[in-house]
């Protein structure tokens, strides 16, 4: 398994679980400086930055880039896949589609998390899971091509009120024949929706394609409740090999909680 750590480059994430909010370049070599092998990217779009500056970035402090956030269509412009309006659905999915596109040049897949929506104001559940398997089909035949596979997040119910457990995730993956998309699996969701969060990883981890490791309060592992041996023990044991993602907040500050992490990680035998 392989470390890395969120930058955010969102104006409108101040308060968000981002760790480092410098210039890329200094967020780069904070990355570098505090021994994690790669960076989660949350950008403002598909334009904030070129693809060729990220390579470059990425050659010049050997990091490399875990897979792109798009929850800034949500936090920035309001989109979602499961929007009432079909004009907004539409933008939604073209943010996206753009922003695994972006991504996948660097060799990356994207992460939809809030930009999924929920349902109520006069869209019903099944509508917006219907809205939802049609656009991760989408998502999936656009991460094909470039290789990459595209990360569905399971959020917790204060967040959204479609699929909050990984097992649900799973079992919408296989009844819409969902082809090419992965789970991520949050440690801080997982702490509010399921009851033994190794379990749930054994339960689904043919599933499981990306792990964001936070502690239960959302604070770099260590500051909260949470055990990490036996998740990490489940995940070897579903053959996971991707990366611990630290999205959590900044605290006591931002390198600390970087340190914090890479320190918890290191203490598990990987």
């Amino acid at each position: 398994m392989r470390t890395a750590i969120t930058l955010s480059q969102v104006p409108e994430a101040a308060e968000g679980p981002f760790v480092f909010r410098e210039t890329l370049p200094e967020a780069f070599q904070l990355a570098k400086e505090t021994g994690f092998d790669a960076v989660e990217l949350f950008l403002p779009g598909p334009d904030h930055v070129s693809v060729d500056k990220i390579k470059s970035l990425s050659a010049s402090y050997g990091l490399g880039i875990a897979a792109v956030g798009t929850g800034a269509g949500m936090v920035k412009h309001g989109l979602s896949l499961t929007d009432s309006s079909a004009e907004k659905r539409a933008a939604a999915l073209e943010f996206i589609v753009q922003m695994i596109t972006f991504g996948g040049q660097l060799g990356a897949p994207a992460i939809l998390g809030s930009m999924q929506g929920k349902h109520g104001g006069g869209v019903s559940k099944d509508q917006a899971l219907e809205w939802l398997a049609e656009a991760l089909v989408f998502a999936g035949e656009t991460a094909a091509a470039f290789d990459v596979p595209f990360i569905y997040e399971p959020l917790n119910r204060y967040e959204t009120n479609l699929i909050n457990r990984l097992e649900e995730g799973a079992d919408f993956i296989e009844s819409n024949s969902l082809s090419n998309i992965v789970l991520l699996a949050d440690l801080f969701h997982m702490n509010i929706e399921e009851e033994n969060l190794a379990a749930a990883i054994r339960a689904t981890g043919k599933h499981v394609g990306h792990v964001h490791y936070a502690d239960s309060n959302r604070s770099a592992m260590g500051l909260g409740h949470t055990d990490p041996a036996p998740i990490v023990a489940a995940l070897k044991e579903v053959a996971y090999t991707g990366y611990l993602s630290a999205e959590i907040f900044p605290q006591p500050d931002s390198k600390q909680a970087a340190i914090q992490t890479i320190q918890s990680i290191r203490s598990l035998d990987l």
